[in-house]
């Protein structure tokens, strides 16, 4: 039986920071599956930062298109299947985006095993902190920065899924860890929750190389950026030679009509640094052996997660927006029913 589905799509392209009226919640009549085809009910989707550069224009992948859904990844159930692969009730991964249902051929459909979902791990951890950003966090720190024990590792927007990641998966390795953090509480989080060594509110600092260098004396050997702009800049005034940056997200930067780029660059010359951009799906062929070690992690307590989820689809435009102000405490989402 055709199903109503409500979904958000891009209205018009944001200039600066997005705004409400940059998305449409559109209602439309999904046919039944076809051959082959299921028919999925999301329970969650995400929110991500880094969609916002595809708003605008081509970024890692190309542009959204005016009245395409905006992208995200969405956990949901088999309503019905025509697909031998699938049955009804199974519990699937997938980027479907921002909508209550999703017709599908069944082509990058994950099924998950609900078994593996329990204490402390939850469901909406598939798309979380075994999804992108805690795999982006895994592959950016242990594949490109290559931690040794007792070097320092500095991390922008450490209260965020991947920034927390990436500090607990450094303390496991043997350094010592900074964060840098948007406010008093995530501070506190980071370091009385996750185990960071320090944490400073950048908001509170007038001189970003000043405040680096107070809370990391003898200098930065990685920095995990999420941020970019002045950030970026002032990590690399302190970062020691042969120092590693890896580069996972420029919050600071998408919401700019021309970007800042980086001004301190002689010191890529002096100090023998290293700068890589990472963009995950490199690394898909071995997603399953960083989740289950993840997965172990957390099960044994090394490695623990936040999550920040709103409630209902309406909800989701605010809850994107407010990723660039700063509200969210972890890896947000959107509870859809």
């Amino acid at each position: 039986m055709p199903v109503k589905n409500r979904r958000w799509v891009l209205a018009s392209r944001p200039d600066g920071k997005p705004v409400k009226e940059n998305f449409r919640l559109e209602e439309e009549e999904l046919r039944d599956p076809g051959e082959h085809e299921v028919l999925v009910r999301a329970r969650y989707f995400s929110v991500d930062p880094g969609m916002r550069s595809r708003l605008s224009g081509d970024s890692y992948a190309q542009a959204l298109g005016i009245g395409e859904t905006i992208e995200g990844a969405m956990i949901g159930t088999i309503k019905a299947s025509n697909n031998e692969r699938f049955k009804e009730g199974d519990l699937v991964t997938a980027g479907f985006g921002w909508q209550e249902y999703a017709l599908s051929n069944g082509r990058g459909i994950t099924k998950l095993d609900a078994s593996i979902f329990q204490p402390p791990l939850t469901v909406t951890a598939a798309i979380g902190v075994l999804g992108i950003p805690g795999l982006t966090a895994y592959f950016g720190l242990l594949d490109m920065g290559k931690p040794k024990e007792g070097e320092t590792v500095l991390i922008s927007s450490a209260a965020g899924p991947v920034g927390a990641t990436a500090g607990q998966i450094a303390k496991m390795k043997g350094c010592r860890v900074v964060g840098i953090a948007g406010s008093k509480d995530k501070c506190e989080y980071v370091t009385r929750e996750l185990g960071f060594d320090a944490c400073f509110n950048y908001k509170e600092e007038k001189d970003l190389v000043a405040a680096i260098k107070k809370h990391c004396p003898d200098g930065v050997d990685i920095y995990v950026d999420n941020v970019g702009g002045e950030m970026l800049d002032a990590a690399i005034a302190n970062a020691n030679e042969r120092a590693r940056l890896i580069i996972s997200g420029q919050v600071a930067e998408y919401n700019r009509p021309e970007p800042r780029g980086i001004r301190n660059t002689t010191r890529f010359i002096t100090h023998r640094l290293r700068m890589e951009g990472l963009v995950v799906f490199d690394y898909f062929k071995q997603f399953p052996q960083a989740q289950a070690e993840m997965a172990g992690w957390i099960k044994s307590g090394k490695l623990k997660y936040t999550e920040d989820i709103s409630e209902g689809i309406e909800t989701a435009p605010e809850a994107f927006i407010g990723l660039f102000e700063g509200e969210n405490h972890g890896r947000r989402l959107i509870k859809v029913g």
